[in-house]
């Protein structure tokens, strides 16, 4: 892709006369929009009768948005068969755990194990494959529509069968299972993989069967996204992706691995940004290259009726250059043209039914004459960080079934308690199959099954070579298998950090403090552990309560290295003192700071929360959005954006 930063809408054809297409074109230059995504829910057009084709009205509206410049991602529409398709072929459509298949009424009716869903997918994915592989201004690809083992996933017969032959596959024998899943616990051993019966979530269900079973579904779709590729890679050089939601239950790492750029949605409120922010943070590095923003809200959200809050002056503004800062290469909206009627009548839109721009139109428009100001900056400068965070799909997983805290929300707590905190540094969110080098600190939380991917192995090197591991609370004590070890409450922390755990209190009683070196007294919070020093030093001993004493907080050398453990979760303070590490510059809290480098070097500082903010600069910068000169103490306005080259 050429050297320009892409803002865009999903557009959908179908819904209007092809007349109404060029007035959308004008209004799209109008707005500043230089891409759209087309063609994701629209099979029952493109396929009106089995076997018959109509691609030229799409085509058509492709060529036109192509000669006024603006840009099309082409989207296999697999996400919603047309309903011929899955009334002639009902083992198309899933099966609830209740044993109902579903009724065609919305979309996500497909069943990912079905033969014949796969074969009408290679099908249609083949003609538009035909048709727009190689045609003038057709840039990427999306696949499906926001892809997820919705509702537990399929309970289908072929589902069932598939389930049962991952777990053969996997365990090889019902003994080998029983033993790694301790079934013999309540009678529960299989005598045959036949036995096994897929879990349901309002049953107490084993976590083990859970989390295989989720495993194997998003095992499923993989194949189901990446037979879509394979047709595609052989039809086209564009980029192929497919856009993904914020969870990482479905692994970002897994379902990209063949996959050319990383696609995310998200709807996250104006006060989510922080959490945006982490995901950012995480996506550039699933693929080691810029990402796309393929849907987030302009306005508000919504379905039969308006969610997600509106956003104030700015904040759209924001939302629009925070991916781009973080190292985005296209951010799109959802959508360009609230839709006239059917499904979402309540979503907010860049354009209303009647074609009218929105306030916060504005700011999208706002924000793209910038992009275009400052795209030799941006395009030749990335994100370089030097602190790693772990955000594992494994864990996720594991923590829908066996959290261990009451109201345990993984993604939540390392958004808020541990990448939040670093806002003014540069941070790498990474999953635990990523390597390590370049960092000079990694910071585990709740990892709670850290021996995978060779792990263990590879941070022990990664230390001893000079890395400082910031590990737990509640890291290293799990399977894969969602199980405890009973040789001890790690599989290989306490070796490596030179301590040997005492306590461990999995509640979230915020009634203890620690008390640090320097004397200081802090407050830890979440889940608790106390330890024996078996080498190490204590940073921390707790202050208060039946650990009084007892090392809360630990630092153990390892060759030009060292490994800090955490008892419970620090305060912010305490945090940014264990990291060591200066900020990209000293800013306000609500200022979120980006430091880019490459063949041009910089920083991006943005107003986060809606308020007054402050800078500090160590040099002389230009701020490529008013050509002005700043150094020292610089303010920012609420909701506001710096581009500062050095």
């Amino acid at each position: 892709m050429e050297n320009k930063i892409r803002v865009g809408a999903a557009y959908y054809p179908e819904v209007w006369p092809e007349s109404e297409v060029e007035k959308d074109i004008a209004r799209m230059k109008e707005a500043g929009i230089n891409l759209v995504r087309v063609g994701e829910f629209a099979w029952g057009k493109m396929e009106p009768e089995e076997g018959v084709f109509d691609l030229g009205w799409l085509e058509r509206a492709v060529d036109k948005l192509t000669a006024a410049g603006i840009e099309v991602i082409m989207c296999t529409p697999t996400c919603t068969p047309p309903r011929w398709l899955l009334n002639k072929y009902p083992e198309t459509r899933i099966v609830y755990a209740d044993g109902t298949r579903t009724e065609v009424f919305s979309r996500c009716h497909p069943c990912k194990s079905s033969p014949v869903m796969r074969e009408k997918n290679r099908i249609i994915t083949q003609k538009l494959g035909e048709v727009f592989g190689k045609k003038k201004g057709v840039i990427g690809w999306q696949i499906d529509n926001e892809i997820f083992p919705y509702n537990e996933g399929c309970y289908c017969e072929n589902c069932k069968r598939g389930f049962r032959a991952y777990l053969k596959e996997k365990y090889k024998t019902p003994e080998n299972l029983n033993e790694t899943w301790k079934t013999a616990r309540w009678s529960l051993e299989y005598q045959s993989f036949d036995d096994v019966i897929p879990p349901v979530r309002s049953r107490w269900e084993h976590p083990s069967l859970q989390t295989e079973w989720i495993r194997f579904h998003c095992r499923n779709i993989v194949s189901y996204v990446n037979e879509q590729a394979d047709i595609l890679h052989a039809l086209t050089d564009a980029p192929v992706g497919t856009d993904m939601m914020m969870t990482n239950l479905l692994g970002y790492y897994e379902l990209n691995e063949k996959l050319d750029v990383v696609q995310y949605n998200h709807y996250e409120p104006y006060t989510g940004l922080p959490a945006t922010a982490f995901a950012y943070d995480f996506l550039r590095n699933v693929l080691d290259k810029p990402f796309w923003v393929t849907e987030t809200q302009v306005g508000w959200n919504g379905s039969m009726f308006a969610n997600c809050g509106y956003r104030p002056v700015g904040s759209c503004y924001i939302n629009t250059w925070l991916p781009v800062a973080k190292g985005a290469e296209t951010v799109e909206y959802w959508l360009f043209r609230a839709h006239p009627n059917g499904h979402e009548l309540a979503h907010g839109a860049l354009y209303n039914t009647a074609g009218r721009a929105y306030r916060v139109t504005e700011e999208v428009t706002r924000a793209a004459k910038e992009f275009s100001a400052c795209a030799s900056f941006l395009c030749n400068s990335g994100v370089r960080s030097k602190i790693a965070l772990h955000y594992s799909s494994t864990v996720f997983k594991e923590a829908e079934y066996a959290p261990m805290l009451q109201g345990f929300n993984y993604r939540e707590i390392l958004a808020e308690r541990f990448h939040k905190p670093l806002r003014r540094h540069n941070v790498d969110v990474i999953d635990t199959a990523h390597a390590l080098d370049g960092y000079d600190v990694l910071i585990s939380p709740f990892l709670f099954t850290a021996d995978e991917n060779d792990l263990p192995a590879r941070v022990a090197a990664w230390v001893k070579a000079g890395g400082t591991w910031i590990v737990g609370p509640m890291t290293d004590i799990m399977t894969e298998y969602a199980s405890k070890y009973t040789e001890g409450p790690h599989s290989f922390l306490e070796e490596l950090a030179g301590v040997y755990e005492t306590y461990d209190l999995p509640i979230g009683n915020d009634v203890y403090r620690a008390k640090w070196q320097d004397g200081s007294v802090s407050a830890l919070d979440t889940c608790f552990a106390a330890y024996e020093l078996k080498g190490a030093t204590a940073l921390a001993v707790y202050d208060n309560g039946e650990f009084k004493g007892m090392p809360a907080v630990t630092e153990y050398a390892v060759g030009k290295g060292k490994v800090i453990v955490l008892g419970g979760v620090p305060t912010e303070e305490a945090l940014l003192r264990l990291v060591g590490l200066p900020p990209v510059a000293r800013a306000s809290e609500n200022v979120a700071l980006v430091g880019r480098s490459g063949k041009e070097n910089g920083i991006i500082a943005l107003e986060t929360e809606g308020k007054a903010g402050s800078l500090t600069l160590d040099g002389t910068y230009t701020d490529l959005l008013t050509q002005t000169t700043l150094s020292g103490s610089v303010e920012l306005a609420p909701y506001s954006v710096l581009v500062l080259k050095k």
